[in-house]
């Protein structure tokens, strides 16, 4: 069995992170993040536009509910008409794309970031994700760094992906993964 080692993380430096953005951006989208953007009050139009200009690239036609969470705006694509629901985390220290009608259901959390188990000081191992044309993330799910979820697949309600989903693919909270008939409903 491969043992970590001894986690020594007062000597975490965050190596290979960049934030992408000056300090002061950072400062500014977090205040706007939690006075504004979150809020139930905010009209989805207007989030959009405050994604866009903090830099995201933001598709026609996206609805994004209150009580989402853009960890970094400028590492976010979303293609047109696509929807992210009300409480989803986009945990974005590395870009996430997310393509055109696809659908981020409610608490759903896409998470580019983790840590290096085998660093003594615990330094990152980020990873993009990319989810394709027509998927759908239903609730409370949970992508993971480096996934790319295909086109129209499907990830069922609180299952946890941690490697690629094919086109057409439905993946379960159990963890079965298998081609989508057409015939039924999602998981």
């Amino acid at each position: 069995m491969d043992a970590a080692p001894v986690r020594r993380l007062a000597g975490f430096r965050g190596v290979g992170y960049d934030k992408g953005r000056s300090r002061v951006v950072q400062v500014a989208w977090f205040a706007c993040l939690n006075l504004v953007f979150c809020t139930w009050w905010c009209p989805p139009r207007v989030r959009v536009a405050l994604l866009r200009w903090f830099g995201a690239d933001i598709g026609r036609g996206v609805l994004i509910r209150h009580r989402v969470r853009v960890h970094w705006p400028w590492k976010l694509s979303i293609g047109d008409h696509s929807w992210v629901g009300e409480g989803a985390w986009i945990l974005n220290l590395e870009p996430v794309h997310i393509g055109s009608d696809t659908v981020i259901s409610q608490e759903a959390m896409l998470c580019t970031g983790s840590h290096d188990r085998h660093s003594a000081t615990f330094e990152f191992d980020n990873a993009p994700i990319s989810i394709g044309d027509g998927a759908w993330v239903a609730t409370r799910a949970v992508i993971l760094r480096g996934v790319v979820i295909g086109d129209r697949a499907t990830i069922g309600a609180g299952a946890v992906v941690s490697t690629s989903v094919a086109p057409g693919h439905i993946v379960t909270a159990n963890g079965s993964c298998r081609m989508d008939t057409g015939r039924g409903h999602a998981p």
